[in-house]
Parts: structure tokens; sequence; C-alpha cells
């Protein structure tokens, strides 16, 4: 069968698909008016309804607005509405709705632990200068406050945190903020800012504070870091002392009580022997007075051996002559010894 070029089976003429920019004529020509009553373009023979098209734009207006009217909130975020530029409502998790062009979104994750840090150069309670770095971490208490009360949060939170900082610091000396002092200064400034941004209503909690640095300005670092190794040697070198003095006292104590020991024992020795000597003196007196003759020659006697015992060598004068006689005892003695030992 054979059809026609320019009939399609069923009889119908074939027509030319038409062109976008042939489409987009017509759009704008069913609106501005240059088309008939009907909408129709006489070039081309096709019929555009005009109400059909004002339908079509009125129903795509309408999704694109809906779709800009509904927003999704996650679960750690938070979102406040403002209709007309007054507060209306604090939205939460889940799909929510507002009236796109009279109400004003905010949202914001008040989860999220945000963190920012500066450093400033600081007046010390002893007027010296130091860097102090700090930083601060915190996240957002009420969304309501944050967006409401203060124009800009987060440079609020900056001024405050540098006043904060100038307050403690000047209640410390320069050692106390360079050295031990650093954990209790952040502790202050924490307690310090927190009121602050609490009295300015900025909705923001403060997490944690930490002085991450302090260090003198660079001019006097130099002078600095002396004085900071002179410190450091009178410590090391106070330390050193203290430890001879733990090790040198303990032993001195006992030697002065050694000593005092000894003294008391030889005070008790004398004593005794002295009573001794008094109850053996008795005695000889009692014996003494029986017989003097025979107790003075025994006293004589026991006299001239105990002196003579301990001496190794004699003299022997004879009277009436001019011979000195000398007895080596202590050769003697020697000689005998060996002799034993020999046997």
């Amino acid at each position: 069968m054979n059809w026609d070029n320019n009939q399609d089976p069923w009889g119908k003429k074939n027509q030319d698909p038409l062109d976008f920019d042939d489409l987009m004529k017509k759009f704008m020509a069913a609106f501005s008016g240059k088309s008939g009553g009907n909408g129709a373009n006489p070039s081309s023979g096709m019929k555009i309804p005009t109400g059909k098209l004002i339908t079509y734009f009125l129903i795509g207006a309408l999704v694109i607005y809906a779709s800009m009217c509904v927003y999704q909130v996650d679960t750690s975020e938070r979102a406040v509405i403002l209709r007309l530029g007054k507060y209306y409502q604090e939205t939460g998790e889940g799909l929510n709705f507002m009236i796109a062009g009279i109400d004003e979104k905010f949202q914001e994750d008040i989860t999220v632990t945000r963190r920012f840090s500066q450093t400033a150069n600081m007046l010390t309670k002893d007027e010296n200068l130091v860097d102090v770095t700090v930083s601060v971490q915190y996240r957002i208490k009420s969304l309501k406050d944050f967006v409401l009360n203060v124009k800009d949060p987060e440079a609020s939170l900056r001024e405050a945190t540098e006043s904060a900082l100038r307050h403690v610091v000047g209640d410390n000396t320069l050692e106390e903020t360079l050295t031990t002092g650093r954990e209790v200064l952040a502790q202050n400034v924490q307690t310090r800012l927190q009121n602050y941004l609490d009295v300015y209503g900025t909705g923001l909690n403060v997490q944690q504070v930490n002085i991450e640095k302090t260090d003198p300005p660079a001019a006097v670092k130099d002078a600095f870091d002396d004085v900071v190794a002179a410190r450091e040697d009178k410590v090391r070198l106070q330390n050193e002392a203290e430890r001879y003095a733990l090790s040198i006292v303990p032993e001195a104590r006992g030697q002065a009580i050694a000593r005092i020991q000894d003294a008391e024992g030889y005070q008790a020795e004398v004593i005794a022997n002295a009573e001794g000597e008094v109850v053996r003196f008795e005695k000889l007196l009692t014996e003494y007075k029986k017989a003097p003759k025979v107790t003075r020659d025994r006293l004589y006697l026991d006299a001239m051996q105990s002196v003579l015992s301990n001496s190794t060598k004699i003299m022997v004068d004879v009277e009436g002559g001019n011979n000195l006689l000398y007895l080596p005892l202590d050769k003697i003695m020697e000689q005998n010894k060996k002799q034993e030992d020999k046997d």
C-alpha cells in the first residue's frame, strides 16, 4: 500500500515538529496580546489556549512556593521562625511549615561544639606585659536568644572573652600567669565569661576555656628567659640544699645522741668506780685500824706491783755507789714469748 509522503496511514497530513524557539515565541505572544483572541498563532496554525497557559503557570508557581514553605530540621538542629520580624515559634526535629515571604527562618545545629582562639597583650598585677593565647569551646544553649537578643553573638563572645581575660590576668602576677596559675586562670576566665554572656543574653554556653600559651613580649623575651633560667637554678640549688640537709641532719642528730649516751655511760662508770673506791677505802680503813703495819706494807706492795707491772724498763739505783742497774724487761718478755712460741 502506497502512502502519500505528506499523509500518515490514517490519511492525515504530517506536520513538522515544533521548534523550542517557536514554542517560546508563541508562549510570550500569548501573554503580550500579539496573538488572536483565542490565543492562536496565525503563522503556524497551532492554537494554544491562553487560560490553560495561565493555569499551568499558576500551578508551577504554587508548587515552587509550597516547596519554599516546607523545611526539614535534623535531630541535632533547631529552627527559629520570625513572622513579620517578630518571634513566632521555635521548631524541632522533622518537617515543618512556614509562610514564605512573611516568615524568616534561622536554623542552627545546637549540638556541635564550636571553637575559637585569640591572642592579646595583657598587663599583670605587678605591671608586667604578657602575651596570652586563649581558646574557648562553646555551644548554642538557646537558639531564640542567639537569634534575637544580640546582633552578632559570636563577635560579642570574642569581646567578652578579651574583657574577662584582661580582668583575670590583671589580678595575677607575672609568675602566676606564666607558670603555676594558668589552670586557675582558665577557670576564672570561664566563670567570668559565662556571667558576661548570660547578662548579654547571647544564648551561648561556654564548655571549656584553655590558656594555650603565655609568653612575655618578644622585645624582652631573651631577658625573661634569663630570669626564668636563674629562677630554675635557684630552685635546683634549694632542692639540693634541702636534700643535703635531710641527709646530714639525721646523721648529726645520731652522733649527738651517741655522744650523749657515751657521756652518760662515762658518768655512770666514774660514779660507780668512785663509790667502789669509797667502799674499798672504808674496808681498808677497818683493816688498817686492826693491824696498821701489816696493812701499810700490803698497800705498799700492791702499789709497787701495779706500777711495775705496767713498766717495761726498770732503773735500780744502788745506795752508796755510782752503778746504775738497768733491767730491759720488755726485751726479756719478748724473748720469753718467742721461746714459748717455738716450744
